[in-house]
């Protein structure tokens, strides 16, 4: 077996599921299959019950998946030590956050990193959202950009940065870039583009059934990238935090309608596990990081 197997075979011990784990780690599910029972006839016991593409560790399989990541932790500590000099910082840092918080939210961050740990390597990917906190449960980012509810979040360390209302955007000169009404009147007669999952949602959603309104959803999307894209179609007005009309592409062109008191607002920070294992570098990493999360 080799690092590039271990990694393969961790991952999937966390996820899971054969086609989810073969696109993280650029095997087709069949290859990934393959490579499992091969760990599996080599070791000479089964690390996973599986049932059509999702799998199951067995109680051997949670006995390997401790060897293999102590065995890719250890790995990272001696690869970290011969490539650095002396007591620089070195290692990979996981960041998720979306478009929207590139341009508003990580720029002071990444600026410190930078200047404060110029050998660390940062992986950032973007995407949804309402999918940051998920990203760091299952350890697919280190530090994630996230909405914050006010109850905070369960097992998570939450630093907020900005507090941002929800509102409607609209495309200016487009069909819907004066509307009247409560917020009330509004929902219950314009089209409407939501987001599918997320706090956003979910407040909207209570809000609506605690209202016993009825509204008008022309789509539901991921992102709000996504929301702005067809909000800028004329489609409807779109329900997206308002520092997102503030920061990047979307300062022009869109009209902001408030949405009052119905909707609130929330805190917009970072998110990080409260407690993290791995190796020294790593954790030396992440102490580094968390001194610079909470200036």
């Amino acid at each position: 077996m080799d690092f590039f197997e271990l990694n393969a075979f961790l991952t999937l011990s966390k996820t899971l599921h054969f086609a989810k784990t073969a696109e993280k780690v650029n095997l087709s599910p069949s290859a990934l299959s393959r490579l499992i029972t091969r760990m599996e006839e080599e070791a000479g016991c089964r690390f996973f019950e599986r049932s059509n593409r999702e799998a199951k560790l067995t109680e051997k399989g949670r006995e390997f998946a401790a060897f293999a990541e102590k065995c890719l932790q250890e790995k990272e500590d001696i690869f970290t030590k011969l490539r650095s000099s002396g007591s620089a910082v070195t290692g990979t840092l996981k960041v998720y956050a979306s478009v929207t918080a590139c341009y508003s939210i990580m720029p002071p961050f990444l600026q410190k990193v930078a200047e404060r740990l110029p050998d660390l390597h940062l992986n950032v990917q973007t995407g949804d959202p309402a999918q940051a906190v998920q990203a760091v449960k299952n350890g697919e980012a280190d530090v994630a950009v996230a909405a914050i509810p006010e109850t905070g979040l369960s097992g998570m360390d939450c630093i907020p940065v900005r507090r941002t209302p929800l509102v409607f955007a609209a495309s200016t000169g487009g069909p819907y870039e004066k509307v009247s009404g409560s917020p009330q009147d509004i929902v219950s007669s314009v089209p409407l583009i939501l987001p599918k999952t997320g706090l956003a949602r979910e407040r909207f959603d209570f809000w609506t059934e605690s209202r016993n309104v009825k509204p008008q959803i022309a789509a539901e999307t991921e992102g709000n990238e996504a929301i702005m894209a067809l909000v800028q179609l004329g489609l409807g007005i779109g329900l997206v935090p308002h520092i997102v009309l503030t920061n990047g592409p979307y300062e022009k062109g869109f009209t902001c309608h408030a949405a009052g008191n119905a909707l609130g607002s929330y805190e917009v920070g970072f998110i990080q596990k409260k407690q993290y294992t791995g190796s020294q570098s790593y954790k030396k990493m992440r102490m580094e990081i968390d001194k610079i999360l909470h200036e």
